[in-house]
């Protein structure tokens, strides 16, 4: 397994749409594991494959909490099923956008199909974190941030902050 370098907006690689990935083999199931542990040692609790400079519709996802055994999704191809018409808000952050957090309003509730490491079709139905954090990386795979759900304003702002820092660097 290697930790992959990860993507810092702005930076026009997290703006294309990913392709599909046409069978999960070997390699696939690399990257996945690969991303698993970049997004662990950033730490972050999702990661699609578009942050890492790979254009393919694969994302992690781990919501376990500080001291409890890692409970990762592998997930490849999702596609939203069905969404509820309820939303809601919450604080969301990025390892795109190191440090900048804004509220994002999403549906409440998702049905998401996509295919595990196994290349088996899954369905998972996801309620608060797991369903913006679904629809956060799913977005990825989109070329769409979180901060394009935010007034341009807001937007701009975030985005001026970090096209300083990486001119600093």
């Amino acid at each position: 397994m290697a930790i992959l370098p990860i993507i810092i907006a702005p930076d026009p690689r997290l703006k294309f749409t990913a392709s599909p990935v046409r069978t999960v083999d070997k390699e696939t199931r690399t990257l996945l594991d690969d991303m698993l542990e970049t997004m662990y040692a950033a730490p972050g609790i999702g990661l699609a494959a578009p942050q890492v400079g790979i254009s393919k519709r694969v994302l992690v996802i781990d919501l376990a909490i500080k001291d409890t055994p890692p409970s990762p999704l592998r997930i490849v191809n999702p596609e939203l099923v069905w969404s509820s018409a309820d939303s809601s808000s919450n604080e969301e952050g990025c390892l795109s956008l190191p440090e900048q957090f804004a509220e994002v309003e999403r549906p409440e509730n998702v049905r998401v199909r996509y295919l595990d490491e196994h290349n088996v079709s899954q369905e998972v139905e996801a309620s608060g974190m797991l369903s913006a954090c679904l629809q956060h990386e799913m977005d990825h795979l989109d070329g769409r941030l979180f901060v394009d759900h935010l007034s341009r304003l807001k937007r701009n702002m975030i985005i001026h902050k970090l096209t300083k820092i990486k001119l600093a660097r």
